[in-house]
């Protein structure tokens, strides 16, 4: 097993839940590393927010995402990382290469999941889910990928809301025997659901995905805990912050008023790693 998926193994054994903060680039990738947080989720939503101003409507192709999540593990290789793999982005063989190179990038885990990929349109945005056979197959390649990569699977269902909570947990119960080191029931309707779905798995680790609610989130946090989840994925706060932040800077800026939430030329070049790379211009000049 590769490092990180042996690091990331041991948190989940442990007894602690810990908080998944989702990035979209580097730059948001090395604040959650500079902030202490020991996993971080490298999100297809921030991503193609950040990348392509975009919803998370399956406009980014493999390519892309492939790049950003190296990006994101390049900038902050302390945290561990979860790489959000989509669907896999084709076949059986397309979800393996895609767990694969995840894997070489140095995510500790790969996420994939049983969504329709292309989706279907004229359906609202909705998240409508493969049929369980295919599902299986899907999972079984992306699970054996996993295991001889040496990086943990999480294996996501969305059917939920489109086949019902019987169906979705269903779906946890096969992911679990084939061998998904992870799973996450998106979208249960309570906590009940969720609890459900843990004790379904067994006792393996789940996750689960709170966009922003406006409720306190140690009352979240102690909720989840509650229900048996080891993870707690907020997907949206890095890019929730900083599209309010920049529409403050640019409006301050158009207004000609107070500049509004910059930081300091000090505080910036932490952010960048300045001194780090200076130092190293003077190594690789043999002035250091």
């Amino acid at each position: 097993m590769r490092p990180q998926a042996a690091a990331l193994k041991a948190l989940l054994e442990g007894p602690d839940m810990y908080l998944m903060p989702g990035v979209g680039d580097g730059m948001g990738a090395r604040l959650v590393a500079e902030a202490g947080f020991k996993v971080g989720f490298a999100s297809g939503s921030s991503i193609s927010a950040m990348k392509l101003a975009m919803p998370d409507m399956d406009l980014l192709s493999f390519p892309e995402m492939r790049d950003a999540v190296s990006n994101v593990v390049t900038a902050a290789p302390s945290v561990l990382w979860l790489g959000d793999g989509d669907t896999g982005y084709g076949n059986e063989f397309a979800v393996q290469r895609t767990v694969r190179e995840y894997a070489r990038l140095g995510c500790a885990a790969v996420l994939i999941e049983d969504k329709q990929w292309p989706r279907q349109l004229a359906k609202d945005g909705a998240k409508l889910t493969i049929e369980r056979d295919a599902a299986t197959l899907r999972l079984t390649a992306a699970i054996a990928a996993a295991k001889e990569e040496g990086v943990l699977l999480l294996a996501r269902t969305d059917s939920r809301p489109s086949r019902g909570f019987e169906e979705a947990l269903e779906r946890i119960k096969i992911f679990t025997a084939l061998g998904a080191d992870i799973l996450f029931l998106d979208s249960p309707a309570n906590g009940e659901e969720q609890r459900a779905a843990v004790q379904a798995s067994g006792g393996k680790p789940h996750i689960s995905v709170t966009g922003p609610t406006g409720k306190p989130y140690a009352a979240i946090n102690a909720e989840l805990k509650a229900n048996g989840i080891k993870i707690a994925v907020y997907p949206q706060e890095v890019l929730s912050a900083s599209v309010k932040a920049i529409r403050a800077t640019l409006a301050g800026l158009q207004a000609g008023g107070e500049p509004v939430g910059l930081e300091t030329p000090a505080a910036l070049a932490v952010a960048v790693r300045r001194a780090e790379y200076l130092a190293e211009d003077l190594r690789l000049a043999g002035k250091a």
